[in-house]
């Protein structure tokens, strides 16, 4: 007879073989992501290929731009555009992100919390609490700041031929860390806009008009290039040096537009986010389109032919138009929003010229006439806005947007200057404030 223990501790042994690949499956099963976690995985991952979309819209500025203005000031303009999205994201880091969100509200310890420097969580968010029903930190940074480097671009375009360098670096930086975080904060970091009911989904007010005010402040205290208005009243067209480029720029801008509006679902943690989050890229182009078609058709009959930077605007006015509610409107109300603003930007570039406010790329009328246009146009789709709240923010935000920026215009005036010489404006500023020219090929001797 075999012993009792010579039998048993082959079976234990067995036993313990076999109960290990159970062990191991149990410790997998504990690292199993739980619901909250697949959320907030997607909201991470959507404000993170959102962000790099409106990123990529800093390329789009850019080659607009250049190709809008004339070739002896195209290196100045894509200099600008280099310098002041660096210069937004150190500034949005330093103040601007805290000052857009600052906790506890404007109370005396959000404001000692909103002037501090912005920070993340920790790598593996090791020892971290993370808000699991929403997305990281990194990313929601990485997203806000693509906004906030946009409207510094608006006000690029407006102002190109003329202004200096330096002076227009500094104003970059004073609204991407203070002007434009501020009234952001009143809607989007749970303010008294947003408690008034105030409704701008992606920001047709909040970053559009912001920028198109003060690209407005900025053209009437600098003034309008030489040459561009003659004294008998009429308007000399400067066309720009490179009509490809400016196509180019409008098609990124337009693909990094579904980034802007489709990332401000905020939410991809569900099959009704998903859902959204594509209709949102429906309107939003169906928008755009219609502004363009608008431009075409409307420059045909005004001009007795089309005009293609009418065209690009067009695009751009129609989506600067469904920024402000790209989810509730149906396919029609889509393209009637982007319709009207497409109508708006013909009638309002020659507005300007009228008034003699000289815009170089026109942006003061595709995301500020544009931008308020959008803003009203939510009381027709969205029941949770109503007109007297739209106009009070417009009205609130301009204001505010207005005598600050021009506070700040009007001292780099007094102190530094804001315009160059008129030596330097007819040489150009690739030479003259860089030394350096976009197409050597093509200048003189």
């Amino acid at each position: 007879m075999i012993p009792h223990s010579r039998i048993t501790l082959p079976l234990c042994a067995a036993a313990a073989l076999i109960a290990l690949p159970g062990l191991a499956l149990a410790q997998e099963a504990d690292t199993t992501p739980t619901n909250a976690d697949i959320g907030f995985i997607f909201n991470t991952f959507m404000f993170l290929v959102a962000g790099f979309l409106v990123f990529f819209m800093a390329a789009g500025f850019a080659m607009l731009e250049a190709g809008l203005v004339r070739g002896k000031n195209v290196t100045m303009q894509l200099t600008k555009n280099m310098a002041l999205f660096g210069l937004a994201s150190l500034a949005y880091y330093i103040l601007g992100y805290n000052l857009m969100y600052p906790g506890d509200g404007w109370s005396i310890s959000g404001i000692l919390g909103a002037f501090s420097i912005s920070s993340l969580e920790p790598v593996g968010l090791e020892g971290a609490e993370p808000d699991l029903t929403y997305a990281s930190v990194g990313s929601d940074f990485f997203f806000q700041l693509m906004f906030c480097a946009a409207t510094a671009s608006i006000v690029s375009g407006a102002l190109a031929e003329r202004i200096k360098l330096w002076p227009f670096l500094a104003f970059v930086v004073v609204l991407t860390a203070v002007i434009y975080p501020i009234q952001a904060s009143w809607k989007w970091g749970g303010g008294f806009l947003d408690a008034a009911g105030f409704q701008d989904f992606a920001g047709s007010t909040v970053v559009h008009s912001v920028g198109g005010w003060a690209a407005l402040m900025g053209a009437l205290i600098l003034g309008p290039r030489l040459g561009k208005y003659g004294k008998d009243g009429r308007v000399h067209p400067m066309p720009g040096s490179n009509l490809a480029l400016a196509t180019l720029g409008t098609f990124i801008l337009w693909l990094g537009w579904f980034g802007f509006n489709g990332g401000s679902q905020l939410y991809m943690d569900t099959a009704g986010n998903v859902a959204d989050i594509s209709r949102i890229f429906t309107n939003t182009n169906i928008a755009a389109s219609s502004g363009a078609v608008v431009a075409l058709f409307a420059t045909q009959l005004l001009y007795k032919k089309p005009d293609l930077t009418m065209i690009l605007n067009g695009a751009l006015a129609g989506l600067v138009a469904i920024t402000a509610e790209p989810l509730t409107p149906t396919l029609i109300q889509s393209t009637l929003i982007g319709g009207i603003g497409g109508l708006i930007v013909v009638f309002t570039v020659p507005m300007l010229d009228k008034l003699k406010i000289d815009d170089v790329v026109g942006a003061i009328p595709v995301h500020l006439f544009a931008g308020i246009w959008g803003t009203i146009a939510v009381v027709f789709t969205n029941d949770a806005a109503s007109l007297g709240t739209q106009l009070y923010a417009i009205v609130v935000v301009g204001v505010f947007v207005c005598v600050t920026s021009a506070l700040v215009w009007f001292i780099l005036k007094a102190m530094v200057g804001i315009r160059v010489s008129e030596e330097a404006e007819i040489n150009g500023l690739d030479t003259s404030e860089l030394g350096m020219e976009a197409y050597p090929e093509f200048s003189k001797g």
